[in-house]
């Protein structure tokens, strides 16, 4: 097929696989938390990623996460993907996609009256090829705010902010989403959150979505974690998340 109709077939699908970068921002779900790595220790993310739309399927997978606590209350993040796209009644591109950077800072801890809060800057580089529909073209970023609080088995966080994308027909847009999940002993914890976030092509629209997940714990230092849920208004989005998860440590740093 001629390079320009093959451009025009997979930007469709350019969507889809943004929002697939925003999959794993809290593993397992959409939302995010604003509690980093503990000091000096690590988690690592073995994971894949899908979204269906009106216009074809997109899949991150196998992608990579690398998460490091570097200073107090400071996590470093790194995420590496393969990228997959199948327009529809089209012919499915792999490849690298767009890398992922980011800092996640927590200025206030949590306490009995008040949650802890956290910024989780983030760009997102083109190490994806926009030409065959694996990445955006140019870097962009996402600024968001996130609160958390707890109450014995009970955890509820959500925030939002503002996505900032320059690429040839994206736009920018507000994003946001509020969890509450619950462990169910030591081992499962289960959960489920709505998200949402507006228009991110010109043209566009925005969506609502409903998840449900969580993860089960073989060990204290390796899980497994899972999504799935849909939209239930704008864009059409048919989502799933599933990964296995390590961490690691000085534990005495970390919990003394």
């Amino acid at each position: 097929m001629p390079r320009a109709p093959l451009i025009r077939l997979l930007r469709p699908l350019v969507p889809g696989l943004l929002l697939l970068g925003r999959l794993h921002a809290g593993p397992p779900f959409l939302t995010d938390d604003p509690e980093p790595v503990d000091l000096h220790h690590w988690e690592t993310y073995v994971f894949g990623t899908g979204d269906r739309t009106n216009d074809g399927d997109a899949v991150n997978g196998p992608a990579a996460e690398f998460n490091y606590g570097v200073l107090p209350d400071t996590q470093l993040h790194l995420v590496v993907p393969l990228a997959t796209v199948t327009p529809a009644g089209g012919a499915a591109a792999t490849g690298l996609g767009d890398a992922e950077l980011g800092v996640k800072y927590r200025f206030v801890h949590e306490s009995d009256g008040a949650p802890q809060v956290g910024v989780f800057p983030m760009v997102e580089l083109p190490t994806g090829s926009a030409a065959r529909g694996l990445g955006n073209g140019r870097a962009w970023f996402r600024l968001p705010v996130w609160v958390q609080k707890s109450s014995g088995p009970w955890t509820t966080y959500g925030g939002g902010g503002e996505a900032l994308n320059a690429a040839p027909g994206q736009r920018n847009y507000p994003f946001g989403g509020w969890l509450l999940q619950r462990d169910l002993g030591p081992r499962l914890t289960l959960g489920g959150e709505i998200f949402a976030q507006g228009a991110d092509t010109a043209g566009g629209r925005g969506f609502t979505a409903v998840n449900l997940g969580g993860y089960y714990n073989f060990t204290p230092q390796f899980s497994l974690l899972f999504s799935a849920g849909r939209s239930v208004s704008g864009e059409r989005h048919t989502l799933w998340y599933l990964a296995l998860y390590w961490t690691g440590g000085p534990a005495d740093r970390a919990h003394p």
